[in-house]
């Protein structure tokens, strides 16, 4: 039978997701779990498996396709399951015999469907097993096809495939389409109104001149006027695949190409339009960046350059506005002295490359930092803001802020009020490289109850992070660096001395925390740094 799987949740809280590249392709044979898809939503890319052995019948999604969370992305075909209450199957003929009528198909259908044997029984008479099209008119052809149905306007349901199975194929599409309009050019002439038939007669023969898929010569469409050029833009606009491609080549919003063609009501580019509407644009483009090189003394090569505003990159974006604009945020900075955690550090690291684990800093900012959110639960808490309450928790989830390519990723060490120096360093640096790397699972970017951001990293001092929300707060830590400071001896005397400073910069939900609770936590926060042998009691 066939079994119709959709797009999973992936992701807490989301709605869609770019498949980004098919792992099978039509026809392979698939085992239970084994991954299909490859798609990236909620700031990971994530694999997406099988949920059946069988093989592939069908990719109904493109790379590069924005695909809502529960949409049918891939069939399946599954030999030895009985159909499911209600499944839509059919049964039928191969369709090699071409003198095969409607009505004989769909008699072959009626008496399918009273049949008890399983759907796809090998001692069936050689049918294939074709789903019966929903009310979305979903036949048996591939991605490809359909855009270019519904790019030509074309009703797949009244087409009989050329193709193996009774697989619709471009070619078939494009038959139905050439073959309706021959069939509807008289009545567009005989249609035409007055005024139109007037404007006809006065252009001449060479106006009026057009190709088989009746566009306009590009002569013709020079004489076009600039009113025309400025109304195009459109909300839906029919075009063949090749002049799509030829559009994006160009640059190009098709659904601003100036044109007078129609299919089925609907606006029609060819791409003689493209082709002279880019050029127009190209010649307005220079003439503009002559006119600025004039006035600003002259530039070279390209000045701009566009790129979709998706995945990672827009998920973070929206993440950002949201916290922003739900939690008024405040930034509290300060300078602590951690000299004697550079001096401890110097002396572990031996110690933990001998386990094979890289020991930095954050290891023991976490430790710090989760000693500090015991003191001051309202830094570890978050508003509901459904139910109007406040939840403490007592747990201690620390997300580390991460830096990759595509991106800010926020991996998370559960759990770290009950793990050791050296576990927490393993398991920091094996998630930050798994972020990297884009392996990270969304489980692992998820629960954080506190985030930790290093922008000394790139050699920064102090920020402004904004929150990693719902959390209520964030710490920002800035570079180590030399400087001098005044120290105070036993004794009571005064010296100035190199020491090594690190600037904390910590924002907060103010909602939630007060600036003085605020500058308490730092205070903390900075006794277990210019102390670090605290943390052994933790």
């Amino acid at each position: 039978m066939v079994r119709e799987f959709k797009l999973p949740d992936v992701g807490e809280g989301v709605a869609e997701g770019e498949l980004v590249s098919w792992l099978v392709e039509e026809g392979d044979s698939v085992s239970e779990d084994q991954p299909v898809a490859e798609v990236e939503t909620d700031k990971a890319l994530v694999e997406v498996p099988s949920p059946v052995d069988g093989s592939v019948r069908e990719l109904r999604a493109e790379a590069g396709e924005i695909v809502p969370v529960g949409d049918v992305i891939i069939t399946f075909d599954v030999e030895g399951e009985e159909p499911a209450d209600g499944a839509d199957v059919e049964t039928g003929d191969d369709r090699a015999d071409s003198t095969s009528t409607p009505e004989s198909e769909t008699e072959s259908a009626t008496h399918t469907d009273a049949e008890d044997g399983p759907a796809g029984d090998p001692g069936a008479t050689g049918g294939d097993i074709e789903e019966i099209a929903t009310p979305e008119g979903r036949v048996f052809a591939p991605p490809r096809v359909r855009r270019i149905a519904r790019e030509e306007g074309v009703d797949l349901e009244s087409i009989q495939g050329s193709g193996p199975g009774g697989r619709i194929t471009d070619g078939d599409v494009r038959a139905a389409a050439d073959e309706r309009s021959d069939s509807d050019t008289p009545d567009e002439r005989s249609t035409a109104s007055p005024d139109e038939s007037a404007s006809s007669a006065d252009s001449g023969s060479e106006s009026t001149a057009s190709d088989s898929s009746g566009a306009m010569e590009p002569a013709d469409r020079a004489t076009q006027p600039r009113e025309k050029l400025e109304s195009a833009d459109r909300d839906r606009t029919l075009a063949a695949p090749a002049t799509r491609r030829l559009a994006e080549e160009e640059g190009i919003d098709i659904d601003t190409v100036p044109t007078d063609e129609t299919r089925d009501g609907k606006p029609f580019v060819t791409p003689e339009a493209v082709t002279e509407y880019a050029t127009m644009q190209r010649e307005a483009q220079e003439a503009d960046a002559a006119a600025v090189s004039s006035s600003a003394g002259g530039f070279e090569g390209e000045r701009e350059r566009r790129e979709p505003f998706k995945g990672v990159r827009k998920a973070i974006a929206d993440a950002m506005v949201e916290s922003k604009y739900s939690a008024p945020h405040v930034t509290h900075h300060d300078e602590v002295d951690v000299t004697d955690l550079v001096e401890l550090r110097e002396r572990l690291k031996p110690r933990a490359a001998e386990e094979g684990i890289k020991l930095t800093y954050m290891p023991f900012i976490t430790k710090a930092v989760v000693a500090a959110l015991e003191e001051f639960p309202e830094m570890n808490a978050v508003i509901d803001e459904d139910n109007e309450e406040i939840v403490y928790r007592n747990y201690y989830n620390i997300g580390v802020a991460t830096a990759t390519d595509v991106g800010l990723m926020v991996p998370v060490v559960e759990d770290a009020d009950g793990k050791g120096l050296l576990q927490i360093a393993s398991e920091t640096n094996e998630l930050v490289q798994k972020a990297r790397e884009r392996s990270i699972s969304p489980e692992e970017l998820r629960g954080s109850t506190f985030t930790i951001t290093n922008v000394g990293g790139i050699g920064g001092e102090y920020a402004t992070p904004i929150l990693n929300y719902p959390e209520s707060g964030i710490l920002a830590i800035g570079e180590i660096k030399r400087k001098p400071r005044v120290v105070t001896d036993e004794d009571g005397t005064e010296s100035i001395e190199p020491r090594s400073i690190m600037t904390l910069s910590l924002s907060f939900d103010h909602r939630l925390i007060d600036g003085a609770v605020g500058a308490r936590f730092t205070n903390a926060l900075m006794e277990y740094l210019e102390d670090p042998e605290l943390l052994l009691l933790q």
